[in-house]
């Protein structure tokens, strides 16, 4: 069980520098990244990635 605990801990982590990466600093209800689950972060990962391609997408 500490393996998986560990593994899901690393991907946390890893979505957090991501977001962090994007200026995304906390969540839309005012919750920090790090207050999140890993099926938040996922969700806001995947959001704020498809916004930055759309807005690459037109150029901006």
């Amino acid at each position: 069980m500490a393996l998986l605990a560990k593994a899901v801990r690393q991907r946390q982590d890893y979505l957090i520098n991501e977001l962090l990466r994007y200026g995304y600093f906390e969540a839309s209800n005012g919750r920090q990244l790090y207050e999140l689950s890993l099926t938040e972060l996922e969700q806001v990962h995947i959001q704020v990635k498809s916004k930055f391609g759309k807005q690459l997408g037109k150029g901006e």
